[in-house]
């Protein structure tokens, strides 16, 4: 039985540079900066719906190094979904995923019913060393979801963390700004299945 507290705590993992903090900094402050400035760890907060309550989405956005793993465990067995960074233009930073997706599979056990989406990043760039069918062949491996990204140009990410949410089966989260959403809507995302940001 899943802990039912207040907080939905999503945890971005990922290599050191790909825009972690850049896709969380954009989707919570909608900003951006051009200069890369290492995470150790930080945790951001947003107001979601969930459960017909209101609950803090908890945004905990990793380091890039592996100096810290019993963080990273801590991290994997508090964590109710996980986002997987990768940048298109570094093969490496994929390779890197690995471990991780290991070491979550390891803490969790079963990853059928846990939200995680493979995220690549920084699709704006040209100089591309990973096609979008590479990060969806890796994506169907896993049996996660998949979705490329652009924090710079903000693309597709306020649907990332909707998506994200949309893969919760255990309960009905979704994204809401004010915490309000009319019946209407609430009947519309109950028939399609789907979670809807205001």
């Amino acid at each position: 039985m899943p802990e039912q507290s207040n907080d939905y705590r999503v945890v971005v993992f990922g290599a050191g540079g790909v825009g972690k903090s850049s896709l969380v900094l954009r989707f919570v402050k909608g900003t951006f900066r051009d200069t890369y400035i290492p995470t150790i760890e930080d945790t951001y907060r947003q107001v979601i719906s969930c459960d017909k309550s209101v609950c803090t989405l908890q945004i905990t956005d990793t380091t890039g190094s592996h100096q810290f793993p019993a963080m990273q465990r801590l991290s994997i067995s508090k964590g109710h979904a996980f986002i997987l960074v990768f940048s298109v233009t570094s093969k490496q930073s994929l390779e890197e995923l690995k471990p991780i997706y290991q070491q979550i599979v390891q803490i969790k056990g079963s990853v059928e019913s846990i939200p995680i989406m493979l995220v690549g990043n920084k699709c704006d760039e040209t100089q591309r060393e990973v096609e979008s069918r590479e990060g969806e062949a890796m994506a169907k491996e896993w049996k996660c979801a998949f979705m490329e990204t652009s924090a710079k140009m903000n693309y597709n990410v306020k649907e990332l963390f909707q998506e994200l949410l949309n893969l919760e089966k255990r309960r009905n989260v979704s994204l809401t700004i004010d915490g309000k959403r009319s019946s209407k809507q609430k009947r519309t995302d109950k028939i399609k299945g789907k979670c809807s940001i205001m």
